[in-house]
């Protein structure tokens, strides 16, 4: 197909997927439960932390972490005593389990407290160009509390060449505005146009046999690589294109 083939072919899957249908199976309807921005933002921010492997567990899990949490993540996060954190112990997803937890609630805390909160931070980092500088400054601010090492490796950083996938798609939901109701769009100073494709093994290989990827491994740089080519096919919204990417390869087995 020639560009302008895959972009029409493209342009239909997001029309096709980009709609409230989409959320039933999808992380996202975690957050969806909440209306407070900071109760969305937080919820979105602890899901996309646990959305990896099996997406049956990743809903039930983040749903319990949600229960454990009183359904008031906010609150929680910024008012939760020694005593309230005990819920929190057994908690685990995958490799991630309660000691990590602990610390994501004090490191969210530590933001809201001394970073003006998670949008201020990705706001102020990002570029017109990027959001991944952003991505790497949130790391070092959010591990300045005190932090078992093993937790590091769950926030993602593109300046190890890391493709960051979960933050990616969490800055997706909190950025893009998208006026189909799966999408938050309740962060307005970071422009849609420097957003990245959360790129994972379902839309890196559907994106490389449609020639818009050609990089092997999924990194950093393919995520670069990627940004040009969704970008050359819509500057002003590239990453809409995830719904359609993410869809052919889940969905569709494309």
């Amino acid at each position: 197909m020639t560009v302008e083939e895959i972009k029409i072919f493209l342009d239909e899957k997001v029309e096709q997927y980009n709609n409230t249908c989409f959320i039933e199976t999808d992380p996202i309807q975690i957050p969806h439960i909440f209306n407070e921005k900071r109760d969305i933002e937080i919820a979105g921010f602890l899901t996309a932390t646990i959305a990896w492997g099996n997406r049956k567990s990743i809903l039930k899990n983040a749903r319990r972490l949600m229960r454990l949490m009183g359904d008031a993540p906010a609150d929680f996060v910024l008012q939760a005593s020694s005593k309230d954190l005990e819920a929190l112990d057994g908690f685990v997803h995958r490799t991630f389990n309660s000691t990590d937890l602990r610390c994501f609630i004090a490191a969210l805390r530590h933001i809201y407290k001394n970073h003006g909160g998670l949008e201020a931070v990705f706001t102020k980092h990002s570029t017109s160009l990027s959001t991944q500088p952003a991505i790497h400054q949130f790391k070092q601010l959010f591990f300045e509390v005190p932090h078992a090492k093993r937790t590091e490796k769950h926030v993602s950083d593109p300046y190890k060449n890391s493709a960051a996938k979960r933050i990616n798609m969490f800055l997706r939901w909190m950025v893009r505005r998208d006026f189909a109701g799966v999408d938050f769009g309740i962060w307005e100073g970071i422009p849609l146009s420097s957003l990245s494709c959360p790129l994972d093994v379902h839309s890196g290989n559907v994106a490389r046999k449609l020639g818009l990827l050609r990089r092997k491994q999924n990194d950093a740089k393919a995520v670069q690589e990627l940004d040009l080519s969704l970008r050359r096919m819509d500057p002003l919204d590239p990453v809409k294109y995830d719904f359609a990417l993410f869809g052919l390869g889940v969905f569709e087995k494309f």
